[in-house]
């Protein structure tokens, strides 16, 4: 059975990198919904974070891939009840639509979006909010004359206290210390 699962996968900012990751997807024919690439909480490392429908068994499968890539330092997935999630889109309509009806003001108001500028030509609106929530508002704006529309890719963190890259690293420093340590006995 499919479902939606958010994919992270940690490391440094490498050239091609991006490639290399997709080419894992499209080797295994899995369709990338969205995908978002941005700083992480720790200096340096960069957070790849990629939207799928699909089976659990073929993300698993998909995360093996992408953590066995060099460049990645961890890579890991989560379906949606794991994590917070949102998008944002960006709405741009004729300036003279919102002029010239209270409803549109309305509209807004009630979508929590808000506006950003207006010029006399056109107005940009911004939603943040799930995939469906921005799409519903722009299936409204559209009797309106949207001019342009664009979504970003989803942002996302776990709902664990800590980032699971932090806990990985100490692991791993766990690990070598414990490996220095007995390498040291050993040779005393």
């Amino acid at each position: 059975m499919t479902d939606t699962y958010t994919i992270t996968a940690f490391s440094e900012n490498h050239i091609g990198l991006l490639n290399r990751i997709t080419i894992i997807f499209t080797r295994r024919n899995v369709n990338i919904h969205s995908l978002t690439v941005s700083e992480s909480a720790i200096r340096g490392i960069s957070k790849f974070t990629i939207v799928v429908v699909e089976t659990e068994e073929k993300v698993r499968k998909v995360v093996s891939q992408i953590d066995k890539l060099v460049e990645v330092l961890k890579a890991f997935y989560h379906p949606n009840d794991e994590i917070v999630y949102q998008e944002i889109a960006l709405y741009k309509v004729p300036t003279e639509a919102l002029l010239a009806s209270n409803n549109l003001e309305a509209i807004i108001r009630k979508h929590n979006a808000r506006i950003l500028e207006v010029m006399p030509e056109y107005t940009v609106i911004e939603k943040t909010g799930h995939c469906e929530e921005t799409q519903e508002l722009f299936d409204i704006l559209t009797e309106f004359g949207v001019k342009q529309f664009t979504r970003s890719g989803r942002v996302a963190v776990t709902r664990l206290s800590e980032e699971l890259l932090t806990n990985y690293l100490k692991e791993m420093d766990e690990k070598e210390l414990e490996l220095v340590t007995k390498m040291h006995e050993t040779t005393q």
